[in-house]
């Protein structure tokens, strides 16, 4: 971490989560009963109040529909979050439908909105005074707009001695704009956080030892979690720290991989080595997937 600033600045979406639970198999042109419920998303979004619930002193910066900033930064500042929201008057705030499965897993329908107009002045330079830290959502590197914002905002927090971390975010946005592509735009962070899928993409691999050493050519370190078998960090050494999942009960695993990479530099950023850091994000993403939605529930409880 840069001197001795403990901040996180986070770039990335905001959204509405239309979280949909089927009593079944959707039936084509036709009728299913079903749970449906309105939540706050958006991986940026998710990451940045999970960092202000666990205690950070953090930056959000995003754009939004002109007609939600005021409630938007009202709700983010409950959490302790100081965002920084551009609003747009052309298109109005992401929503994204999440369909589940009875075991957890999920299927997105994605309007991103005005995530998509996120501009380099959205994102000065003086964004990243006073930071020790800058996370990146991937969503935010998968359209031309916030993409040039978040690289020209890395490069500058690098230029700086700024630490920087990047989540690969989407196996299926990875696939659309090329493991190359995406990798060359975040070439240089200090982590990556990517889930066993995505990690196999971008490195071409299909062993973890060899995901690790593809991708440690990249990026310092690299953690990769991995479901049922827990988590890892490896650099150009290989494998350094391993921890095993915890056995929990899976509602959503909507917003599980933000609050694991919160947890986990929230962790560093209160100077615990990396294996307390790691087993801190599994734990914090143990509890997501016990719950609805993917951000804290409004009494919030350390994890």
């Amino acid at each position: 971490m840069s001197g001795s600033s403990r901040r996180v600045l986070v770039v990335g979406d905001v959204m509405t989560d239309i979280i949909v639970t089927p009593e079944g198999p959707l039936v084509v042109g036709s009728d299913r009963r079903s749970t449906i419920r309105s939540r706050p998303g958006g991986s940026g979004a998710n990451q940045a109040v999970w960092l202000g619930s666990l205690g950070a002193d953090v930056r959000f910066v995003a754009r939004v529909g002109a007609v939600d900033k005021p409630a938007l930064e009202r709700y983010f500042a409950g959490f302790g979050v100081s965002a920084v929201l551009s609003a747009d008057a052309e298109l109005p705030s992401g929503v994204l439908v999440t369909i589940l499965n009875p075991d957890g897993e999920r299927s997105f329908l994605t309007d991103r909105g005005a995530n998509l107009n996120l501009s380099p002045d959205d994102v000065p330079p003086s964004v990243i005074d006073d930071t020790a830290m800058v996370l990146v959502s991937g969503y935010s590197l998968f359209a031309e707009k916030p993409r040039a914002a978040v690289t020209a905002l890395l490069a500058h927090a690098r230029s700086r001695g700024v630490a920087t971390a990047v989540d690969a975010a989407s196996e299926g946005f990875l696939r659309e704009v090329g493991g190359s592509a995406f990798l060359a735009w975040t070439s240089g962070a200090s982590i990556l956080f990517a889930n066993s899928e995505e990690a196999a993409f971008l490195s071409g691999a299909a062993d973890l030892a060899t995901q690790i050493a593809v991708l440690s050519n990249h990026f310092e370190r690299v953690v990769v979690k991995l479901g049922s078998r827990g988590a890892v960090i490896g650099d150009g050494t290989g494998i350094t720290v391993a921890a095993p999942a915890e056995q929990v009960s899976v509602l959503d695993t909507t917003g599980a991989g933000d609050a694991f990479a919160a947890a986990f530099l929230m962790a560093e950023i209160n100077g615990d080595p990396p294996e307390k850091a790691l087993r801190a994000a599994i734990r914090a993403g143990s509890h997501v997937v016990q719950q609805l939605g993917g951000q804290p529930q409004r009494a919030i409880q350390q994890i």
